[in-house]
């Protein structure tokens, strides 16, 4: 099972998730013998292979059920285990488009984190493109490192332990864009510069700060780096509803008459 490639039937070791509602999801890994136990009752592993993702499964006591969804970048984010603070959907969403990504595009990101950004990344510039992700922390990078290859994704990503800010990315004119998510971004820009290709590219760092954004912008504009913006994205839900409104009495109605 692949997060950049679709199947139709869950198989022993694949990732499956339990929607149980909108707010009720968890990401499991196919077991046989395992049982997955929900306030609707039990769910065996042995029961759930060979059915189709999307599906709904009910409990062994058919107190309820589940349904088994594909695995994707944005249910993932919503169920993986935090290693760190990660980015969501929205975010995500709009880096992916300012950075212009696409299939085929070589992207470098640091840091790694939770992997969060890094499966939207694969995802999008799969199936020719690649990703070097870089995480300062050992486990860290050995846990996204293990995480990628049992997502079946390992040939779309180099997992590297370095200090960026220290060491640099050690890449010459290779990558279309660079993603940085990091609390001193600015001492990473001469790397990320040097990473990008010659003729060209395009950089992000996201910030939840005002001070380091304003420090960034300072050191991009001293490495040459032109139209620079600043976005913040927030979302926002809406409820529509019915309301009923009495109408105003305003008084009887008087009819004028003219005759000509």
């Amino acid at each position: 099972m692949s997060f950049s490639e679709y199947k139709e039937n869950i198989s022993d070791g694949d990732t499956v998730i339990l929607y149980l509602g909108h707010n009720t999801m968890q990401a499991i890994t196919i077991t046989p013998g395992k049982i997955h136990q929900t306030k609707y009752g039990a769910l065996p592993h042995a029961d759930m292979i060979g059915r189709r993702f999307g599906t709904k499964m009910f409990s062994k006591n058919r107190k309820g059920w589940v349904y088994l969804l594909h695995p994707t970048p944005e249910l993932w984010t919503v169920n993986l285990r935090h290693r760190t603070q990660i980015l969501y959907t929205t975010d995500i969403s709009m880096v992916i488009l300012k950075l212009a990504l696409k299939p085929g595009s070589i992207v470098v990101e640091s840091g790694t984190g939770s992997g969060s950004m890094s499966h939207s990344l694969i995802r999008t510039i799969a199936p020719t493109g690649h990703l070097h992700t870089f995480e300062f922390h050992a486990e860290r990078a050995e846990i996204a490192r293990k995480e990628f290859e049992h997502h079946k994704i390992p040939d779309l990503v180099t997992v590297t332990c370095r200090d960026v800010c220290k060491e640099g990315f050690g890449l010459s004119q290779v990558a279309d864009a660079v993603f940085l998510d990091l609390p001193g971004p600015w001492d990473a820009i001469q790397s990320s510069k040097e990473a990008l290709k010659s003729e060209g590219g395009r950089f992000c760092s996201f910030s939840p700060c005002i001070e380091q954004v304003q420090k960034t912008c300072e050191v991009l504009r001293s490495h040459g780096f032109r139209d620079i913006t600043v976005m913040e994205c927030l979302s926002r839900s809406f409820e529509v509803k019915t309301i009923p409104f009495q109408v105003p009495y305003l008084g009887p109605t008087v009819s004028m008459l003219s005759a000509s």
